[in-house]
């Protein structure tokens, strides 16, 4: 019989594990890697939690480090006087301590992904800043990122398919339950709105330093509003989640009019 042919049975084992990833599971993986993905929505607040969910000590010095290395270096071959300082130098060092962290992860054996994408940036930006031979080139990628993210998150208020909503209902398994409970709906709609404001901060303060050429001042600028202002942010989403979270049943008005979605309450 059939049932009982062991080549068969391989043969319908190699056709599931080559089964591409539907959109759904790709974007819960995503989700999963995410910052908001190391947090748990119903488990209790903790500076631990928070640490791993920025990528623990390690990360954080991954994330900070290159960007101390760029502006103490280029302060300190005269970033203040007119002539400004070693452009070379300010970016080759930030390339060469992201190499270093990735040789690190892969002494110790530990996940390289964020380290190589680090690096890859890292270098990228050094190219285009020598091109230009502008310092403040540095910090064009970032702003650019920042916009992206920012659109993004707008077009998903718009369409009424909030962002921060999909990535925790892709954390449950299931990209479009909470859309059926209005408080659930209404709370992931207002996360999203404060990554929103995280992305316009940014731009607000980022923005008018670039155009102005103030290299030093959008160097303390991004080190500010990198890690400690997402952190933050990330801290007070994972308030809402777990408050919307906590022992909650789907919403028994899940069928009213869309002229109730939160969208239009905000």
């Amino acid at each position: 019989m059939s049932n009982g042919d062991p080549g068969a049975q391989q043969d319908g084992a190699d056709a599931n594990e080559e089964r591409p990833q539907t959109f759904s599971e790709a974007f819960a993986e995503a989700a999963r890697k995410s910052g908001l993905g190391q947090l748990k929505p119903g488990e209790n607040p903790s500076g631990t939690a928070l640490l791993g969910a920025i990528g623990g000590v390690r990360g954080i010095i991954e994330s900070v480090v290159p960007g101390i290395g760029f502006l103490v270096i280029y302060l300190s071959t005269g970033g203040l006087t007119k002539q400004g300082g070693n452009l070379a130098l300010s970016v080759i060092i930030p390339v060469v301590l992201a190499l270093v962290f990735v040789v690190a992860r892969a002494g110790a054996k530990s996940s390289m992904t964020s380290a190589i994408a680090g690096a890859v940036g890292l270098a990228f930006t050094a190219i285009l800043t020598l091109l230009t031979n502008k310092a403040s080139t540095n910090f064009v990628p970032g702003i650019v990122i920042n916009v992206v993210f920012l659109v993004a998150l707008l077009v998903s208020l718009a369409v009424r398919w909030p962002l921060i909503g999909m990535v925790v209902g892709a954390l449950f398994g299931d990209l479009t339950g909470w859309r059926q409970d209005r408080a659930k709906r209404r709370v992931l709609t207002i996360a999203t709105w404060l990554w929103v404001g995280l992305f316009v901060i940014r731009l607000a303060l980022e923005v008018p330093l670039y155009i102005a050429g103030n290299v030093p001042a959008l160097g303390i600028v991004r080190l500010i509003t990198s890690v400690p202002l997402y952190a933050a942010f990330l801290w007070v989403t994972w308030l809402l989640v777990r408050g919307a979270y906590a022992g909650r049943a789907p919403d028994s008005d899940a069928d009213d009019d869309e002229a109730d979605d939160v969208s239009d309450e905000v």
